[in-house]
């Protein structure tokens, strides 16, 4: 029988016996625990960072929105409609009160329509803009605040909400007045 080579070949057979593959294959297990191991310190050292999305912004000045009109500029930005009737100014949430959707404002028909279950919310002709007469929905829409900001731009606060059915929507903050 022929010696055995250092690099754990059989000359006879040519291939690595079963020790010398079995040694390699645990060293190479240990190799790349320690590895994973070292990378998912490394990652832990660098956490993910969230970051929350703005909560209050100046949208303009109340002369660049015309008086009856549903302004749907900040739909895409963030989901919500201005809305000026005669006398003040309404942030709408774009959001529907039955599974979060966002509804559409048809001007034909004056009224906000979900297209995901059909509910359907009060236009700006019937005085009380949001409130829901249709479909699924559970309660109304929800307004944000809404104030002159020092500069005088309309500054919507989206982290204060106002909900009809609580009776927030006459409180201080859920509409601006404002005539020109």
């Amino acid at each position: 029988m022929a010696a055995k080579k250092d690099d754990g070949t059989d000359p006879e057979q040519g291939i690595w016996s079963r020790r010398s593959f079995l040694s390699m294959a645990g060293w190479g297990a240990v190799l790349s625990s320690l590895g994973i191991g070292t990378l998912a310190w490394g990652r832990m050292m660098y956490p993910r960072v969230l970051f929350e999305e703005q909560m209050a912004y100046k949208v303009g000045f109340p002369n660049e929105y015309a008086p009856n009109k549903v302004s749907d500029k900040w739909i895409k930005a963030y989901r919500f409609w201005l809305i000026r009737t005669p006398d003040r100014f309404i942030a709408l949430s774009a959001v529907c009160t039955h599974l979060g959707c966002t509804p559409r404002y048809l001007a034909t028909e004056d009224k906000f329509k979900c297209p995901c279950h059909g509910s359907g919310f009060r236009g700006l002709q019937s005085g009380v803009a949001g409130l829901n007469f249709e479909g699924p929905a559970p309660r109304p829409l929800e307004r944000f605040k809404i104030t002159l900001a020092e500069d005088g731009q309309i500054f919507i606060d989206k982290s204060v909400v106002f909900r009809q059915d609580k009776g927030e929507w006459d409180e201080p903050g859920a509409s601006l007045s404002y005539i020109a």
